[in-house]
């Protein structure tokens, strides 16, 4: 229950500060795709990022041997040169002229259990919004992206080896919705 608090108040803090000043709000146009069978088991793409097999499947993405890799280093938030590969070639999959042109994705910010939830929470906020940023200034559209953090919740390491598959962005394919393009 206490986790679940601390998530509700960090993406109601965050929520709240994205609407401060007096910025417009854009309102996008969604509409259905048509219904695939997508699989929710995300595989290990590079250092600090997981994806999808859907992804990995339509957008052809090329993955190294990267099980053993570490992920993002304790208390970091930075892309390496794998993470950015892997991006590229998610990044120009679902922008115009690519095979998933228009669909949205899901990047979920991970942490290892090491510090509080409340940190945990915002440094997987951070790992998020640092991969939602690069696949911007590549030009997917920020309507197409769903930055969230889910913390430390679902960690499952125990040790080093564990900790650092914790520390990670996994990015899927949000079901059924894609962006229209005007």
């Amino acid at each position: 229950m206490t986790r679940l608090f601390a998530l509700a108040l960090v993406v109601g803090v965050a929520g709240f500060a994205g609407c401060t000043g007096s910025a417009q709000v854009k309102v996008s146009t969604v509409k259905k795709a048509p219904k695939s069978k997508p699989t929710k088991e995300v595989v290990t793409a590079s250092r600090s990022i997981g994806i999808s097999n859907e992804l990995l499947d339509q957008c052809m993405v090329k993955i190294s041997n990267a099980t053993d890799a570490p992920h993002f280093d304790f208390n970091e938030d930075d892309l390496l040169g794998d993470d950015r590969m892997v991006l590229d070639a998610v990044g120009k999959c679902v922008m115009s002229d690519g095979p998933l042109a228009g669909r949205s994705l899901q990047l979920v910010g991970r942490a290892d259990p090491r510090g509080t939830q409340e940190y945990n929470l915002a440094l997987g906020t951070k790992r998020a919004g640092v991969v939602t940023d690069y696949l911007a200034r590549l030009g997917v559209t920020r309507d197409q992206l769903a930055p969230t953090t889910r913390g430390d919740i679902d960690a499952s390491g125990r040790d080093e080896t564990g900790w650092r598959g914790d520390r990670r962005v996994d990015i899927t394919l949000m079901e059924d919705l894609k962006v229209s393009s005007r």
